[in-house]
């Protein structure tokens, strides 16, 4: 057997440390730059973390790859419709008008007709408002946002509103964790353990039904004690429950927000060594970089088996 080509071998060890040296550079230049630093003082920056100063060719590259992908998500097309659409906000501090505040990042993710999640959107505002969610919607829509058959969002009336608005042909499920987290908060401390487990028992009943017969027992047993919280349940339950509509299957993957607590606890310990961003776009910068990270597996395996969904009548009106 021929020896193995020692110049060759030594050219492919070069490769893999320039390979790794690189997407290191890169990745300490996004760091950085999500964060505000000026392509100026960029070679400081990769200086100290690398013992290297780059170009501003190569910075620029870096960051208008970041810029690219930003205006991507923003601008691309919906091209299938979306009939399950998640929305949630999570809260950071970045600089506007001269002084810090804590902006809302709202995010938009679909499962589609081919039964995988997608990003659709994120967008910065002053606050989780109606208005902010309108527009986050609208700008859906005109990128071709359509088939939408039920909204899974938490109890915020403002989001609520702007759903009803944009999508009125759209069913609004109520997160079940955000309505279980409400009920216990006006429970004391030494009955949230059994008053949790009970009410979430509601919502994985086998059928709405069920579901209602496990509310009734719940509030004439340990609810007796607990008014206010049965008060909270009630008023939450027709909204909570829209998801007995649609395909078993689904029910566990319909009924909350949860497939995007990742993404925001993966941006909040992105942004917890940064402070407060500079800007409101350096901060986006980073959300969106963050987000398509972590949402890059979705491609790998289908979520949810959709042509179940075809089966099921439109529920919309009910």
């Amino acid at each position: 057997m021929a020896e193995p080509n020692s110049d060759l071998i030594g050219r492919a060890l070069t490769l893999g440390r320039y390979k790794r040296r690189t997407g290191e550079l890169d990745e300490a230049i996004t760091s950085a730059y999500v964060q505000g630093v000026s392509t100026r003082k960029m070679g400081k920056v990769t200086r100290a973390l690398m013992g290297e100063a780059v170009s501003r060719s190569t910075v620029s590259r870096v960051t208008r790859t970041l810029e690219e992908k930003v205006e991507a998500l923003r601008t691309q097309p919906l091209t299938q419709a979306i009939p399950y659409l998640y929305l949630d906000a999570t809260f950071l501090d970045a600089r506007w008008a001269r002084t810090v505040q804590n902006v809302s990042a709202l995010v938009a993710y679909g499962v589609g007709e081919d039964g995988h999640r997608h990003l659709l959107a994120v967008t910065l505002g002053g606050s989780e408002s109606a208005d902010s969610w309108l527009d986050l919607l609208r700008q859906l829509l005109e990128r071709g946002l359509r088939g939408v058959r039920l909204v899974i969002a938490d109890g915020h009336a403002g989001l609520a509103a702007a759903a009803r608005q944009a999508l009125p042909e759209a069913r609004l499920q109520r997160c079940t964790v955000h309505l279980t987290r409400n009920v216990l908060a006006k429970a004391p401390w030494r009955l949230r353990g059994r008053l949790g487990k009970e009410t979430s028992a509601v919502f994985e009943a086998p059928s709405l039904e069920d579901a209602r017969k496990r509310l009734e027992a719940l509030e004439e047993g340990l609810g007796r004690h607990l008014p206010e919280a049965m008060e909270c349940l009630r008023e939450g339950f027709a909204a909570a429950t829209c998801f007995f509509a649609f395909p078993k299957a689904h029910w566990k993957r319909l009924r909350s927000t949860n497939g995007l607590e990742r993404l925001h606890g993966e941006v909040k310990r992105r942004i917890r060594g940064v402070g407060a961003f500079p800007d409101r776009a350096s901060a986006l910068r980073l959300i969106i970089a963050v987000a398509l990270e972590v949402t890059g597996v979705w491609d790998d395996r289908r979520y949810l088996d959709m042509s179940l969904l075809k089966s099921t009548p439109d529920t919309a009106a009910a």
